[in-house]
């Protein structure tokens, strides 16, 4: 739920809400047609690729619509396959009601008791409930677990198996941490629970009832095209980093705004009902220790308090939103990634309208922060290239001193090195211990990871050539 992604944390900043807005007109007042102007120059003004957003209101879809081309060239619309993320956990958690209203799970009931093979090597993970996976407060971290072996499993039994050599940081039902492992343990949960395939299950009990027909988890069939990364203002099209050819409960769900607005509809305990109103409210409801729910987060949206859950799956973006006592929905999708988020730029924009505010046209936030990103780039290689031709004068004037004063002059210029090295341990720490590799900051963070290759490339052969010419002028005296 974050208005940057995880590279601009990096950078210092932080969550930008709008102001409280002013007593709202009446939320009927909002039109179509009023709501198509505002999306329109909102891509318009955010350059991005495609987007698609839904927005619904009592039970009936206000607006669905699509905006832009996908990378096939296909004009986005309302029915555009869209991966949605993190906010797949939202599905999930609902899979998980289902079976808990039919008896075949509790909440507050261990779950070794219906999946045994989830095993760590921390005797507390037998105290791990369902409700806690579902509250991500069970324990689980990022940092205490091999998630690189895990995301590599075939099957989630698989991925659950790999879990086997972590720990916990914490005692269940203490501390809220964030992790996909939560939500993978959960889907694990419904195909034992369930007897069938996650994906099977969701398309079974979730999707076909509410007639989400162009909504499935691990279907090849429901796939959607590539999505886009920025590169200092240049959209290019990439394939994802890793699929989920098993369903995916922590991110696996494709969707379109149509289905979405069904799907809001629902949440806000309109429409088709999926589990009872005890069981919404649970998922709703935040824990004991966090201000998440299940797959839910309270959240304050334009003064408004809402219920939001965001994701980003390298060139994927979305936000979900829902006020369950006015009734809105809102859905914001685009087949794109960057180091700024605009889809919550997008959705506070909605979120002011149906307040009968004067929403501000999101836009140029992204594209300023790669256009300095890249001017930061020219002047770390220009300076590389200075710090290379003027390393003899520079070691003239150092000549005769000792080589630890010779070392702290070269502090400065090896500094960006040193960052570099400890980049993904830094974003890591950034994002509350988010286990974030390599690969990962290839992606979205691809302008913020290229200029700090450049500044540390830069640095370092200015730092050897400064190194070599001391030397130098030293042997000849």
């Amino acid at each position: 739920m974050k208005k940057m992604q995880l590279m601009t944390l990096a950078l210092g900043a932080g969550l930008v809400l709008a102001p409280a807005a002013p007593a709202s007109a009446s939320p009927a007042e909002l039109e179509s047609a009023a709501v198509d102007a505002y999306l329109t120059r909102a891509w318009e003004s955010t350059a991005l690729p495609g987007m698609s957003v839904v927005v619904t209101y009592q039970g009936k879809v206000v607006h669905a619509a699509g905006y832009g081309r996908d990378a096939a060239g296909r004009p986005v619309t309302e029915r555009t396959p869209m991966r949605v993320a993190s906010l797949s956990k939202s599905f999930t958690a609902m899979a998980v009601m289902t079976l808990v209203e039919e008896g075949k799970l509790a909440l507050d009931e261990p779950v070794v008791n219906r999946l045994p093979d989830f095993r760590m090597a921390d005797p507390r993970a037998e105290e791990i409930t369902v409700r806690q996976l579902l509250n991500q407060t069970s324990g689980i971290s990022d940092a205490t677990v091999d998630l690189g072996a895990a995301e590599s499993a075939p099957s989630l039994a698989g991925y659950v198996a790999e879990l086997g050599s972590g720990k916990l940081a914490a005692d269940p039902g203490t501390r809220w941490a964030y992790s996909n492992a939560n939500y993978e343990t959960a889907a694990r949960l419904v195909e034992v629970a369930g007897g069938r395939r996650f994906g099977d299950y969701l398309k079974e009990r979730v999707f076909e009832p509410l007639g989400m027909s162009g909504s499935a988890a691990g279907d090849p069939a429901v796939r959607p095209a590539d999505g886009f990364n920025s590169l200092f203002g240049v959209w290019m099209a990439r394939s994802e980093l890793r699929d989920f050819p098993y369903g995916g409960g922590a991110g696996g769900v494709v969707t379109n705004a149509a289905d979405m607005g069904k799907w809001l509809i629902s949440q806000t305990g309109r429409g088709r009902q999926l589990v009872g109103a005890e069981s919404l409210a649970a998922m709703h409801a935040p824990s004991e220790v966090h201000d998440y729910g299940m797959g839910w987060g309270k959240q304050s949206v334009n003064g408004a308090d809402m219920l939001v859950h965001a994701g980003n799956l390298f060139t994927y973006t979305a936000v979900e939103a829902i006020d369950p006592e006015t009734g809105y929905g809102f859905a914001v999708m685009t087949n794109s990634a960057g180091l700024y988020d605009d889809t919550y730029d997008v959705l506070t924009g909605l979120v002011a309208m149906s307040q009968g505010d004067t929403p501000r046209v999101p836009g140029g936030d992204r594209q300023l922060i790669e256009v300095i990103l890249g001017l930061v780039v020219l002047a770390a290689a220009g300076l590389g290239v200075l710090g290379v031709r003027r390393a003899g004068p520079w070691a003239a004037r150092r000549a005769g001193r000792s080589g630890r004063r010779v070392a702290l002059r070269l502090v400065p210029v090896l500094l960006p090195t040193v960052l570099l090295a400890l980049y993904p341990a830094t974003i890591s720490f950034l994002m509350n211990g988010r286990t974030i590799t390599w690969e990962q900051l290839t992606y979205h963070a691809a302008p913020l990871t290229i200029t700090l290759v450049v500044a540390a490339v830069a640095g370092l052969v200015t730092g050897l050539a400064r190194l070599r010419a001391w030397r130098s002028v030293g042997s000849t005296r």
